[in-house]
């Protein structure tokens, strides 16, 4: 499915279904739901990247276990806006995936939810090989509340 925008998301979900975002990183992919009441944003365990059918697939099956009815993927822009390599490679994952997945995605500007959700998980005293396991998670699940708190200010409904 085409790129849709932030706020036509919510507009596109069947009562009951959440929202997932999405951390791409070059080791694994994390992932974050919200509740079916679109308030709070809940980390998944991370998925191990491998090939990227074999991504996809694992990707699918989480948002299937889940209800998910659109995908916020994290667009790692530079400091000043502008789109690097990481993002492109984002873009085309995305593109890749909407031919396998058939669930809007819109993008939402990723720049330091990694620094936030690590700051998070340091406050939280965990202990550097369990942040590195789970900072994909958090920064997704950072992405998806930055997301959930944008849709709500907006006065989204489902």
């Amino acid at each position: 499915m085409p790129e849709t925008a932030i706020e036509a998301i919510a507009e596109g979900l069947e009562k009951g279904q959440t929202l997932a975002a999405i951390d791409l990183g070059t080791k694994t992919i994390g992932i974050a739901v919200s509740d079916a009441g679109l308030s709070f944003a809940h980390p998944r365990p991370v998925i191990r990247r491998k090939k990227f059918t074999a991504d996809v697939s694992a990707l699918a099956a989480q948002l299937d276990k889940d209800n998910v009815g659109a995908i916020i993927l994290g667009l790692p822009v530079n400091m000043d806006g502008s789109e690097g390599p990481r993002a492109q490679s984002t873009r085309a994952f995305a593109r890749n995936m909407a031919s396998r997945i058939a669930l809007p995605h819109a993008f939402w500007d990723e720049r330091l939810s990694t620094v936030a959700a690590e700051r998070a998980l340091i406050d939280q005293d965990m202990s550097r090989k369990k942040r590195g396991e789970r900072i994909d998670s958090a920064a997704a699940a950072f992405i998806l509340q930055g997301v959930l708190d944008r849709l709500y200010s907006a006065g989204a409904t489902i």
